[in-house]
């Protein structure tokens, strides 16, 4: 049996060919739907033939077309790409549903459309058909715009890092000095012992061994107690703030001014049970010192008398 001439129609909307069968162009009445731009056309009025044109045609071709002059120049499909047009209801007249053939699609003879037109058409319907390129910057970051918004990142925490670091930087500076801050203005002394708690550190009276000095000092014999020595020394705090008290270094030296024994004196061994060594040496102040000293095991034949802190 002999096989049925392929039958193609043509979308004139976006100019798609298919292959039909004669079963689809019976149903509606050859009306038929682009499966590709979904126009509704009349499949048997845009019937075309893709059989190039020879002179054994001397007559008009009714299938006359610009296919038949040369190579395709548009996409082919088949028939399963078109569907039936939709049925349209009136009041008078109804027709019936349409239902798909369940048959198995009909293989397509037709060359691929890569086959069916040149190389520069094929190639401007794929960018036709091409997604448009993504917009710099919408894949990712453009560069300037990340290094410029790091460096504003970097300015902001260069602007806050600062004033915390001179804060810190003025906090330590103040616990270091607390104690001259404090005999300056005494009034910062509670505040300065209230930070200086839970830090272990505590607020004491200065040391500046250049403020304080000896006014005069004198070391006898006692003359009721051999061996006993009898010191006495004037100290001055010459100064304009309190200072703590110093050590007292005492140095017993022979003739030749070679020391033969040496001592330090702590504030509470010769300050006595009176003196407020917390409070510190007051500022323009002087302390009468007067000491019994054991030198019953050496021989001296003079001293010496120095402030210090250790």
């Amino acid at each position: 049996m002999a096989t049925a001439e392929p039958q193609f129609t043509r979308c004139p909307g976006c100019r798609t060919v298919f292959r039909v069968t004669p079963e689809q162009l019976a149903l509606r009445n050859g009306q038929v739907r682009c499966g590709h731009c979904r126009a509704v056309f009349d499949g048997k009025v845009n019937a075309i033939s893709l059989a190039p044109r020879t002179s054994a045609h001397p007559q008009p071709d009714p299938y006359d077309d610009d296919l038949a002059r040369g190579p395709a120049t548009v996409t082919l499909r088949s028939a399963h790409a078109l569907e039936p047009a939709p049925e349209t209801r009136t009041p008078s007249a109804r027709q019936p549903s349409f239902a798909p053939p369940s048959a198995p699609p009909e293989p397509s003879f037709a060359p691929p459309a890569a086959a069916l037109r040149p190389a520069s058409t094929a190639s401007a319907e794929a960018e036709r058909n091409a997604e448009p390129p993504d917009e710099p910057g919408a894949a990712e970051d453009d560069p300037e715009a990340t290094a410029r918004r790091r460096r504003r990142l970097r300015t902001l925490g260069y602007g806050l890092a600062i004033p915390l670091l001179v804060v810190a930087l003025g906090v330590q500076a103040t616990l270091h000095y607390r104690d001259a801050i404090a005999a300056r203005w005494p009034a910062t002394k509670p505040t300065l012992a209230r930070v200086c708690a839970p830090l272990g550190c505590m607020v004491n009276p200065p040391r500046e061994i250049a403020g304080l000095s000896i006014d005069a000092s004198d070391l006898q014999a006692d003359p009721a107690h051999k061996g006993l020595l009898t010191l006495s020394a004037t100290l001055r705090n010459r100064g304009a703030t309190v200072l703590a008290y110093p050590h007292l270094e005492l140095t017993l030296t022979d003739a030749g001014d070679r020391p033969v024994v040496r001592r330090a004196l702590a504030p509470a061994e010769y300050a006595g049970g009176t003196v407020n060594l917390g409070a510190g040496f007051p500022p323009n102040s002087e302390l009468v010192v007067k000491l019994f000293i054991d030198a019953s095991a050496t021989t001296q034949a003079g001293y010496r008398l120095y402030l210090f802190y250790p």
